[in-house]
């Protein structure tokens, strides 16, 4: 049995775990870990006809650009667009993933 929701929310709709890691960078950026974060905020070109558009563009408080992708699993081809992605683009590419309550919460964040 397929536990997912079939097809996607509309653009600049934040899933559930979207939302819960918005909170995530607006605690950081209350206290001035993070400047500016935006939902969405940047595509990617990667090849014809072909994008990524990020779950979160974050401007770190020394100016540093990063991309954070929040997946809760990774299916099809999300991982080769998210490193194509890294290859080309001078940004910081980070996998966000939520980490299970019986294995403390909070999140897991790998460099990409």
């Amino acid at each position: 049995m397929n536990h997912r929701a079939l097809g996607r929310l509309p653009v600049g709709v934040m899933n559930k775990t979207e939302a819960n890691y918005a909170q995530e960078l607006e605690n950081r950026r209350l206290v001035g870990e993070i400047a500016w974060y935006k939902f969405e905020g940047l595509k990617f070109r990667l090849a014809d006809n072909c994008f990524l558009t990020p779950d979160f563009a974050v401007m770190l408080s020394d100016g540093q650009m990063e991309v954070h992708e929040v997946k809760g699993f990774m299916e099809g081809d999300a991982a080769v667009k998210l490193k194509v992605a890294a290859s080309i683009y001078p940004f910081t590419f980070r996998l966000v993933r939520a980490r299970a309550k019986r294995d403390g919460g909070g999140w897991e964040i790998t460099e990409v």
